[in-house]
């Protein structure tokens, strides 16, 4: 390799001028690709053993970085463009590159592509496929690590506004508990005194002849109660219906007076879940790639 002048490495890249000689050897050894290298330092070449379906380009520049510490290595593409350090080898070696190691650009070919059948063709990129996805598994990228950051400081925001609503709800969940429950007690008073009042007309005022008919019309009324009951609420008349029924209505009576926003609580509540939902799946990351229904808990 013949040392270019450092002025000329601008114009390389950014001119129109004849692309950069190679210096650096792509080729197959042993059943695996093999890069040489040049080391700048050592003035030496040196054999990466590449596994294309595994690596980034990250990967490589650190591995020739940790080779030789003085070289300062990055790729670009044919028109000069730099390449991401997360992208695979796998994709990076589809197409001609160039590798910059300090002020040497040198060009690197594209290894050639082995003719198979079909039926191996497909069966070899879903090998790929699989590999990919265990190394995602095992290997949890930084954007992975950044976004579980991310979302447990959005969980511990969404906690800090929920805690002084969820005080503010326990308190109506108290009181509006208490007024349904004194609710029900109060309608089991009435119906103590309007038979203890039914007993006495019939045995010490007036006698069962008499106070039939008007048995039957107060139980008629009952009926009739009931049936408007059901017009109204759409609900049959069963007595945990009824009293989960005034819970709701002295919550959000007491709510209205205590300014309580019931929709902003309900709205945090399921960011919660959805957070708490994400970091669950972020934990196991060979779920990432599976629907939601197929990891739901079953019931």
């Amino acid at each position: 390799v013949q040392p270019r002048h450092p002025s000329l490495i601008s114009a390389a890249l950014f001119s129109s001028s004849p692309p950069p000689s190679s210096g650096v050897s792509l080729k197959h050894q042993h059943g695996r690709l093999v890069l040489e290298v040049p080391l700048p330092s050592r003035n030496e070449k040196c054999l990466f053993f590449l596994r294309p379906m595994l690596m980034t380009v990250g990967d490589l520049i650190a591995d020739l970085q940790r080779e030789d510490s003085g070289a300062t290595a990055s790729l670009l593409s044919t028109d000069g463009q730099h390449v991401a350090n997360m992208t695979l080898l796998d994709t990076l070696l589809e197409k001609d590159f160039q590798l910059v190691i300090n002020s040497e650009v040198y060009r690197v070919s594209a290894p050639e592509k082995v003719v198979t059948s079909s039926e191996h063709a497909r069966n070899l990129e879903d090998m790929k496929h699989v590999v990919h996805l265990l190394h995602t598994a095992l290997h949890l990228p930084e954007h992975q690590l950044l976004q579980e950051r991310q979302l447990l400081e959005r969980m511990d925001t969404i906690k800090q506004e929920l805690s002084p609503l969820e005080k503010m709800k326990a308190q109506l969940s108290r009181t509006a508990e208490f007024q349904s429950s004194r609710a029900l007690w109060t309608g089991m008073a009435l119906l103590s005194v309007q038979g203890g009042a039914l007993g006495w007309l019939t045995w010490w005022v007036y006698s069962w002849d008499v106070m039939e008919p008007v048995t039957y019309f107060i139980t008629f009324a009952t009926s009739m109660a009931a049936f408007s009951y059901y017009i109204l609420t759409k609900q049959d008349y069963v007595y945990p219906d009824v009293k989960d029924r005034q819970f709701l209505r002295y919550f959000y009576k007491g709510a209205r007076k205590k300014q309580f926003s019931v929709q902003k609580y309900n709205k945090l509540k399921d960011e919660l879940k959805q957070v708490e939902e994400d970091l669950r799946r972020l934990k196991y990351p060979n779920q990432l790639q599976l629907p939601l229904e197929q990891i739901q808990q079953k019931p």
